[in-house]
């Protein structure tokens, strides 16, 4: 078990998983070994077999909101990477596994961005909605300011209002000054204003503001 999680840490999965699965056959409810299995899978993008994973630990733990939210979250990728047919069959269990997240969590965070996600990438003729979208953002703005902020941006991105981008990444700044919330505004400034040298600028503003 050591063996596997050392591996594991150092993103070494599939000698990881080696070591799990020969664990799992000798104890086959220990949830511990089935979220590795489960995470490792995730890591190397094989979805449906993470969901797998994933689902067992939501019958051997039904408490368990952090089961739900990967369960969904798996789910959701596998409607994304998957086809359209694929993405027509799981995504309603993906959303309600999201949902119980919540129920078992109401502050879970990470629930809450993968159903902005879920309401942005779906086509509107299959549920996608900006308004449940921002209710989500507006949500986990009363939880995490900065994550509210960082979410409403993210909104703004996707629709190609990349103004209202700036304005709410510039307040995440603003609210909680971590490394992420520069880099997604250097980002912005790269990749949708065409300028590299301002986004430059902010990186080393984060630079010279962490300075010890």
């Amino acid at each position: 078990m050591e063996k596997g999680i050392s591996l594991f840490e150092q993103e070494q999965y599939e000698l990881a998983k080696g070591y799990f699965t020969k664990e799992l056959a000798a104890a086959p409810t220990n949830t511990k070994i089935i979220e590795y299995l489960g995470d490792i899978a995730s890591h190397t993008n094989r979805w449906e077999t993470a969901a797998s994973y994933y689902k067992k630990l939501t019958v051997l733990n039904p408490k368990n909101a952090n089961y739900f939210f990967k369960y969904g979250g798996a789910l959701g990728m596998r409607a994304q990477t998957e086809g359209k047919w694929v993405a027509i069959r799981v995504v309603g269990d993906s959303k309600d596994a999201l949902d119980k997240a919540l129920v078992l969590n109401p502050k879970h965070i990470e629930a809450r961005w993968a159903l902005i996600e879920y309401y942005l990438q779906l086509p509107v003729f299959v549920g996608g909605s900006e308004t449940k979208a921002q209710r989500y953002a507006s949500e986990l703005a009363k939880i995490s300011p900065v994550d509210g902020y960082l979410a409403k941006a993210h909104i703004d991105e996707h629709y190609q209002r990349f103004k209202n981008a700036e304005a709410h990444y510039i307040k995440a700044i603003e609210v909680g000054g971590s490394k992420l919330t520069y880099e997604r505004l250097a980002q912005l400034y790269k990749e949708k204003f065409h300028q590299p040298d301002k986004a430059l600028k902010v990186l080393e503003n984060y630079k010279n503001r962490n300075k010890t």
